[in-house]
């Protein structure tokens, strides 16, 4: 059965750099789930447990433990990180913690949520992949349908 509403995001699922682990392939996945940046579990990815930025000091020390609070924002990593995600993915690290510094983690979540629910099962869409995972509804095909075509004159 189809669901109606939107998912349910929480706080634990934002990683210090912003990056909302609910959206990641691996925390979605049904075999050797990614518990997210926050959970600590055998089946995380070696490139997720040795990340510099959740296991940077500053992040610890600061009192939110998200990177927009450091002096250094945005460090190396992160700049990397952001430009990698808004090539591949059309999603930015920096305007996340942005709007989460802003906006509040409340307001955040629900634009996630709003952002990344799928239209035609409601399930959460990966931001790793152009179909949604759960019923297989895909992006590519929906904005192709709404822009207009050009028809040559």
């Amino acid at each position: 059965m189809v669901g109606t509403e939107r998912p349910v995001l929480e706080r634990s699922h934002i990683a210090p750099c912003g990056m909302n682990c609910a959206l990641c392939l691996g925390y979605q996945r049904t075999k050797n789930k990614c518990p997210g940046c926050w959970g600590d579990d055998p089946n995380k990815p070696d490139h997720c447990r040795l990340c510099t930025i959740i296991n940077c000091p500053t992040i610890s020390d600061n009192s939110s433990h998200f990177c927009y609070e450091c002096s250094k924002v945005p460090c190396r990593r992160l700049k990397r990180l952001d430009a990698r995600y808004r090539n591949k993915y059309g999603m930015s690290m920096m305007e996340n913690l942005e709007e989460i510094r802003e906006q509040g983690m409340d307001d955040f979540l629900a634009h996630q949520a709003e952002r990344y629910t799928c239209p035609a099962c409601h399930g959460l869409l990966c931001v790793h992949r152009p179909q949604c995972l759960t019923c297989g509804w895909t992006r590519d095909d929906h904005e192709a349908k709404a822009k207009p075509s050009r028809k040559a004159p």
